[in-house]
């Protein structure tokens, strides 16, 4: 099915094949259409699976009809995102998409000042996006006028949930008009998130898509079996390497995120750590310079990587194994996008082991297990050594040898894995090969 075929008008198809779409994703597919004749949707889908120009472009397509009988320059649409760093993603590819279309749209979101994003939105908008705190600060300074919204989106619904935005998420609905067609989508569907869909959907499509397969199955995946205190070391083995271009390294607490690019800036690998700690002026400094490519390795916690939308990303690497086996999909989902090669490396220890397991039960398959190519042991903070002693400078001496993957302690692992780990283990030689 093309484009063309979901009865998209010419200037957004227009804009769409510039942006480079040929055909449309699954959710896309399913969703369009039923948008279109005013629907109610439950889109349960994960970044990577087009659901930005699943609402986008039908939104844009019902407002342009609109105007048709009446040409008000007044807020239709609004679009409530739980980041600011999404909240910009949705605008961009709404400007995208109304590239030849009389709709002027805009984004609000925290942590900068209010007067230009006021001025915008008196300019007069047709569609706004916008974070829950920055929307009920200037609708309660009566800058947001909601009483003609007709089209209401909610994305990444779950994840507002997990950020304690439910209350406010709660206040903005209660502000929109009761008559308006509403757009939920969400990654999972907690009962909190379903309590809210029961409360705003009437009688919805659900449009449920899931990646996971065809993500595993592009992929190009393969695990290290390391120590944890060696995996700093193998990590800036790792990334000495020129081919990997872009990467994000994922960490799965914010300390450990700050602490890996640290340690990866001490040994002259420029990197940046995103999570919900940093500022939004950090986050989105970082993720500017990661899409220009003048960053090349990000630093993510899990929360915060769920905004980030980079075509061309070429490597994941798993520092820390997720908790959740779902969540190592969403990890690896980010790269091989549009049709690219793309490639994901889990550093595992001992104690993630079941977890490991677990993932391979998840995806329904086995992920290789590398050899281990020869890598210094890396002692990024010199120890402190006190004049007259030569202890310190043994130790130190010791940590300098290369570690040659062979060990007892390496061989007791990989015995614990089942079912002839060895048998699939092979040298990637800098590279993978899918399986």
């Amino acid at each position: 099915m093309l484009f063309k075929d979901l009865n998209i008008i010419e200037p957004i198809l227009r804009s769409i094949e510039e942006a480079g779409y040929e055909k449309p994703t699954a959710i896309q597919e399913k969703s369009i259409p039923a948008i279109l004749k005013g629907r109610d949707i439950l889109g349960c889908a994960q970044t990577g699976t087009g659901k930005t120009a699943a609402f986008a472009i039908p939104i844009l397509q019902s407002i342009i009809e609109e105007k048709k009988t009446n040409n008000d320059r007044n807020l239709k649409a609004l679009i409530v995102a739980p980041t600011r760093e999404l909240a910009i993603q949705i605008g961009e590819n709404v400007t995208t998409y109304s590239k030849y279309l009389d709709i002027k749209s805009t984004v609000i979101f925290g942590g900068v000042n209010q007067s230009s994003q006021v001025r915008k939105i008196k300019s007069g908008i047709d569609v706004l996006i916008a974070t829950p705190g920055r929307l009920i600060d200037l609708s309660n300074q009566r800058h947001v006028d909601l009483k003609n919204v007709k089209y209401f989106v909610l994305d990444e619904a779950d994840r507002m949930l997990d950020m304690g935005m439910i209350h406010d998420v709660k206040k903005i609905i209660s502000r929109l008009p009761k008559e308006r067609q509403n757009l939920l989508f969400s990654a999972t569907m907690p009962k909190e998130v379903m309590k809210l869909v029961n409360s705003i959907l009437k009688n919805p499509i659900k449009v449920e898509v899931q990646p996971a397969s065809s993500t595993v199955d592009i992929i190009s995946q393969g695990a290290y079996m390391v120590s944890k205190k060696n995996k700093k070391s193998l990590l800036v083995h790792l990334l000495k390497d020129e081919s990997i271009k872009s990467v994000i390294v994922f960490s799965r607490t914010k300390h450990g995120a700050n602490k890996i690019a640290k340690d990866l800036n001490h040994v002259g690998i420029e990197a940046a750590a995103i999570h919900g700690n940093k500022s939004q002026n950090q986050r989105q400094l970082a993720l500017n310079n990661f899409k220009e490519g003048s960053l090349r390795v990000l630093v993510a916690t899990d929360i915060a990587a769920r905004g980030i939308d980079v075509d061309e990303l070429s490597h994941v690497i798993n520092y820390d194994l997720p908790d959740v086996p779902e969540t190592y999909v969403h990890r690896i989902g980010r790269t091989g996008r549009a049709g690219r090669d793309g490639v994901a490396i889990t550093l595992c220890d001992s104690e993630e082991l079941e977890i490991f397991r677990r993932i391979e039960k998840v995806i329904g398959k086995s992920i290789p297990v590398l050899e281990e190519e020869k890598f210094e042991i890396i002692n990024i903070v010199p120890p402190v050594i006190k004049q007259g002693t030569d202890k310190h400078k043994s130790n130190n001496s010791r940590k300098s040898r290369r570690y040659q993957g062979k060990g007892k302690e390496q061989k007791n692992r990989n015995e614990k894995m089942s079912n002839g780990s060895r048998d699939r283990k092979y040298s990637t030689n800098n590279k993978l090969n899918k399986k």
